[in-house]
């Protein structure tokens, strides 16, 4: 056998694959055409679905998040397009089948990572709160520091930066304590049972009206409460500006000095918590007659 007749098999496939290619020269051309055209409409999609995305947040995060998945969206249809033109039938077939089993797997292993991520996005599209403000969830209470699409991260009154899965927030209960602008001073201070609450209320709400940081249009109330085991209770209440947590503690200090300097000067007592000692003392005894027989066993 000659190396003529060795090379024919390899000369006819290779002889079959340059007609078939041909033949197939015009659906390649318009599959490029396909994919040229879903890249340019992929672009314009991107630079539009992230404008939108900023109109609605101010997060450039979210924005390009979302501008990606609309530009793949567009890509891929335009993939499947082209293996369409390519009479690619099966292999489109393949390649969604492959594509539904591997996002199968890849949601059940990133579930919780996919959970924060869409309720990263979800937190900028609704902007519940905003970098700088103070707020409270999941048991922790600080000021956010960053909110990025997987974490929030909070700076507590501390110092200590606190990473919060965002699922964690949008599944708990949040507090915002900067967005309304104001925030109420609740004082409890209790005054003996000897005092007159009528003259207590006015020397109270007076010298909380004296204080400038308070909100002018919103009245000092002070409520009674309850008959404690030493005291009256009440509670006094008043309105400040709020931006910062500092603001709040500086009011309330001022306040709590104000009242007590105020009662002081009124002989207004704040009285002590009164304890019981037991002496195991029985009945038609005295405290001395007690006493003295555990005095006179330690002597001897």
């Amino acid at each position: 056998m000659d190396i003529k007749e060795s090379l024919e098999p390899v000369t006819g496939k290779l002889q079959a694959w340059g007609q078939s290619f041909m033949e197939l020269l015009p659906n390649i051309v318009v599959a490029l055409v396909v994919l040229v055209i879903a890249w340019g409409i992929a672009n314009l999609t991107r630079r539009a679905t992230e404008r939108l995305a900023r109109q609605a947040s101010a997060r450039n995060a979210v924005a390009r998040l979302l501008g990606t998945v609309a530009a793949l969206t567009v890509i891929g249809f335009g993939l499947f397009m082209a293996l369409g033109v390519l009479e690619l039938d099966k292999t489109v077939t393949s390649l969604l089948a492959g594509a539904g089993v591997v996002g199968l797997a890849i949601g059940f292993a990133a579930q919780n990572m996919t959970a924060n991520f869409l309720s990263g996005t979800v937190i900028s599209l609704r902007r519940p709160f905003k970098e700088g403000d103070l707020i409270e969830s999941s048991d922790h209470f600080g000021i956010v520091d960053r909110i990025e699409l997987r974490i929030t991260r909070l700076r507590t009154m501390t110092g200590q930066i606190v990473l919060i899965p965002n699922k964690d927030i949008l599944e708990s209960p949040l507090v915002n304590y900067s967005e309304f602008g104001r925030r109420r001073v609740d004082l409890s201070v209790g005054i003996s049972y000897g005092d007159d609450l009528e003259r207590v209320k006015r020397i109270a709400v007076e010298a909380v009206e004296a204080f400038d940081g308070r909100y002018e249009d919103s009245e000092v109330e002070l409520f009674y409460e309850e008959f404690g085991g030493s005291s009256i209770n009440f509670v006094l209440r008043f309105w400040i500006p709020f931006e910062r947590q500092v603001e709040y503690k500086r009011a309330q200090s001022e306040a709590i000095m104000r009242i007590k300097k105020a009662f002081d000067e009124n002989d207004i007592s704040i009285p002590f918590p009164i304890r019981t000692l037991d002496f195991g003392i029985q009945g038609g005894m005295t405290l001395t007659e007690a006493v003295q027989p555990r005095a006179a066993e330690q002597a001897a």
